[in-house]
């Protein structure tokens, strides 16, 4: 009888993680990027390599898709033995085993089934609401079956964690890639500016993720894997911002204030005007604007952060 997408696997001579390493390795990057790439948790990356956590069948779809390996492969066999019905929709392992040589270096691309379904699954949430969205709507969007968006993630649960975790992870990439561009490490009044930029919804990609973010709100109460990520995008986020506080002050550029709690305050915002920007119909004369959102929050900045001297 074939495996189901949520089952995990048995490995207790740790033969699976080793080629999960491999696959890894061949990569060219560090196990936390890899578990981005692959949208799983870093933590359960790390625990499924160490053996104290088994991979499911859907992980190992996705990994098998990433390294462009043969699902059979990562178990040990020279067919796939994970559901089937799921590999031949979603590309993997029908054709039997890859050559030696593909298996042990493969190559990690930067887009593929799982990653196409987070992007539409992104999409369909932030246009119709996650409860709205329904698996074959997505598998419609991914020009695909419903066993083949079930062989990746098992249910909606995951889908919603999957999407999330990928908001994040644009998110903090865009903060690092925008703060490196503009060359603000030294100039922490506009480091600051360009974080507080990245979270106003101007762009139809930055309103996407606002977007999903509502819908995480809601089920964060509800859900524990939902709340802890919930829990840890806000932690990182705070730190961020706390971080560029204490280092202004250091530079004398903010007053001396307690980083942590202005983070918090700054932050709670963000969070305030941005779900009035998306209440408002784009370009209404009589909502809230991106344009008003951003001028406030500076506003925040120049009468509650900066000194005097910096005034």
């Amino acid at each position: 009888m074939p495996n189901t997408a949520g089952d995990r696997i048995q490995d207790g001579a740790g033969e699976i993680a080793e080629r999960v390493r491999k696959v890894i390795e061949a990569a060219g990057c560090s196990q936390r990027e890899f578990a981005r790439r692959i949208v799983m948790d870093p933590s359960k990356l790390s625990r499924s390599l160490s053996g104290t956590r088994r991979f499911t069948v859907a992980e190992l779809a996705r990994i098998a898709d990433a390294g462009q390996v043969d699902a059979g492969w990562l178990l040990g066999s020279g067919s796939t033995g994970v559901a089937h019905t799921g590999a031949a929709h979603a590309g993997v392992g029908d054709a039997g085993p890859k050559d030696d040589a593909a298996a042990r270096a493969p190559v990690l691309p930067s887009s593929g089934r799982p990653l196409q379904i987070v992007r539409e699954t992104v999409r369909l949430i932030a246009e119709h609401g996650f409860h709205a969205v329904r698996v074959a709507d997505i598998a419609a969007a991914c020009n695909t079956s419903t066993a083949a968006i079930h062989y990746h993630f098992p249910g909606r649960a995951e889908l919603l964690e999957a999407a999330v975790r990928w908001c994040m992870d644009e998110d903090t990439a865009s903060r690092a890639a925008r703060i490196a561009e503009a060359g603000a490490a030294e100039d922490t009044e506009a480091e600051l500016g360009e974080l507080l930029a990245l979270q106003t919804p101007r762009t139809e990609q930055q309103r996407r993720q606002w977007l999903v973010w509502l819908d995480l709100w809601a089920e964060a109460a509800r859900s524990t894997a939902i709340g802890r990520l919930h829990v840890e995008y806000y932690r990182q986020w705070r730190t961020t911002v706390a971080d560029v506080i204490r280092r202004g002050i250091a530079q004398g550029v903010f007053r001396e204030v307690d980083p942590e709690f202005s983070a918090l305050r700054l932050t709670a915002l963000v969070d305030g005007l941005a779900s009035q920007v998306l209440a408002s119909a784009p370009g209404a004369e009589d909502g809230t604007s991106p344009d008003d959102m951003y001028a406030a929050l500076l506003a925040y900045v120049r009468t509650e952060l900066l000194s005097v001297a910096a005034d």
